[in-house]
């Protein structure tokens, strides 16, 4: 946590090298044209902390677990993750998302989809979805990756984080709904930072296609009704909500921005990283090999792809958590310093922005051994290392901002790929170096072209040492010893996935908080509340043995 500065002055925070000062830009320029490598020569020169200057505004970059942790943990009224991002305000337009006070803005996110309850519905819309997708490619061929998770992450987001009936009508809008949304993704250039209204060519796009984004939102309300359709999905209770003097409560442009942000956290993180999954698996054939036995062995039986069978796939969620580790989606995440910032003998002043890096975090080898190699075996037993110090693995972010998305973010990845791999097998078609990130913009995209081939298996063979191991972890339970339960309420975002596994030992409150009911439950539980701990999407439970 941060600490309070004593009675002698705080000391200097260091100042990175390579500031381009005749130009009076900073490191603006590094920042839009490498800004990993930015960011790990502070970390390299600076340590803990350092800073560096985007034309004029200054960028204080925390660094280390312990730092990570008091930037995390910083109160809102302190560290304001909203003013940090004012860049954002013309992609979701005024009054959406980052331009709303933090308790509304935290309501916003919150959606009901994202819940417990209705996530152990989603695993069937999503296999649906992809099995139809499956279906289109034939028997061989070749696919971009990015337009094909593109498509497919559209259409799985909406069907379960917006509703089945806006899915339907987006697919008649195709090509022209995801052409504008990438189009509004190329807002976020690093000179954003600087000033997103300047005459650029990607901001005069952004702000063509966000009002593309509105026209076709209005166009489907517009169409249902004049066919007097009742449609039940999240757009259409955004568009009957009434304000008390009669007036609709959300205009057309601020119900496209929701849809925008639900659509960037639900559809870009799943985009990149089905995309390098694949990539990954490819330049990994072992690792590739070991998960398509796995998935053979685990639905041998014939069963269909649900939310507990996705459950049980660990070499594969390891896959999955090692592209996001390699490649985060976001690779800085910053706040805005409200209040002066203690951290040791370190004083952040108020003004200032203060980030974190995933990139960089995520490679760290005092957390990470060997951090540049690709390791599905990272997050198995006693490793966990995504769980064993939350604030170094941070590809969803940390603390009370972390990504509510996160756990869909892994179900649907999973479904995915659950199918995927055990329709087809994948070869590049393109030179190793030429599967690269365009990091000039925020939002993290591949290059394209990235194109792979594809072929349809013929024949499923099950590896009998998998498919026993498989049946082993299904039939593994608990050693019964008596325990407490500690939940760090500070960070719980009210997913309730425990309350779904456990119900006997938590709910949740009226706040939408967890609460415990039982702080030592019987033993015979502790199977259950271990489920709930190793499925909390911010790890905020934990085990102790009494």
């Amino acid at each position: 946590m941060s600490e309070a500065p004593g009675k002698s002055a705080p000391t200097p925070i260091p100042q990175v090298s390579g500031a381009e000062d005749d130009l009076g830009l900073g490191h603006l320029l590094e920042m839009r044209e490498a800004p990993i490598e930015l960011f790990q020569r502070m970390k390299d020169e600076c340590g803990e902390i350092g800073e560096c200057d985007w034309a004029g505004t200054k960028v204080v970059m925390l660094s280390g677990a312990e730092a990570q942790e008091a930037f995390f943990r910083a109160p809102d009224d302190q560290l304001d993750q909203g003013a940090a991002y004012p860049f954002m305000k013309p992609i979701f337009g005024e009054g959406v998302v980052f331009d709303l006070p933090v308790e509304q803005r935290k309501r916003t996110l919150r959606t009901q989809a994202l819940k417990d309850e209705h996530m152990r519905g989603h695993a069937e819309v999503i296999a649906r979805e992809t099995e139809a997708m499956c279906n289109r490619l034939g028997d061989e061929g070749e696919i971009d990756l990015l337009d094909f998770f593109g498509e497919l992450t559209t259409y799985t987001s909406t069907a379960t984080l917006i509703g089945q009936e806006f899915r339907d009508d987006l697919a008649k809008k195709g090509a022209e709904f995801a052409q504008a949304f990438q189009g509004v993704e190329r807002g976020t250039d690093a000179f954003a930072y600087v000033n997103p209204y300047m005459n650029l060519p990607s901001f005069r796009e952004r702000d063509a296609a966000r009002e593309k984004l509105v026209s076709l939102i209005t166009e489907i309300l517009d169409t249902r009704e004049e066919e007097k359709r009742h449609c039940r999905d999240l757009l259409a209770v955004m568009d009957s909500l009434i304000e008390p003097n009669g007036d609709k409560k959300y205009s057309r442009s601020e119900i496209t921005g929701m849809i925008i942000g639900m659509m960037l956290a639900g559809h870009h993180t799943s985009q990149g990283a089905a995309s390098w999954t694949l990539i990954e698996l490819l330049r990994n054939p072992e690792a590739n090999a070991k998960i398509v036995a796995e998935l053979d062995a685990i639905y041998a039986d014939g069963r269909e792809v649900s939310f507990q069978s996705l459950r049980e796939i660990p070499l594969l969620e390891g896959a999955l958590k090692e592209t996001l580790r390699l490649h985060p989606p976001l690779i800085i995440l910053m706040r805005k310093v409200m209040k002066d910032f203690h951290y040791h003998d370190y004083t952040i002043e108020e003004g200032k922005l203060v980030a974190v890096s995933p990139a960089v975090s995520n490679r760290d080898p005092d957390h990470f051994p060997d951090p540049d190699r690709y390791d599905i075996e990272r997050y198995l037993g006693d490793r966990r290392e995504d769980a064993r110090n939350p604030w170094a693995w941070i590809p969803f972010g940390g603390g009370r901002h972390k990504c509510v998305g996160s756990a869909f973010a892994l179900m649907q990845l999973k479904g995915i790929f659950s199918i995927l791999l055990r329709r087809f097998e994948f070869e590049a078609v393109q030179p190793d170096h030429t599967y690269a990130n365009d990091h000039s913009k925020m939002v993290v995209h591949l290059k394209q072209p990235c194109r792979v081939a594809y072929r349809r298996r013929q024949d499923v063979m099950v590896d009998q040492d998998t498919a026993r191991a498989v049946e082993a972890r299904e039939q593994e339970t608990a050693a019964a010893r008596p325990f407490r339960v500690v939940i760090d309420k500070d960070l719980c975002q009210g997913h309730a996935v425990c309350t779904g596994e456990a119900p006997e030992v938590f709910e949740l409150g009226v706040d939408g908080e967890v609460c415990l009911l039982q702080e030592e439950p019987r033993r015979e539980l502790r199977h259950k509340v271990q489920q709930a701990v190793q499925y909390c999407p911010n790890h905020v439970i934990r085990i102790e043995d009494l």
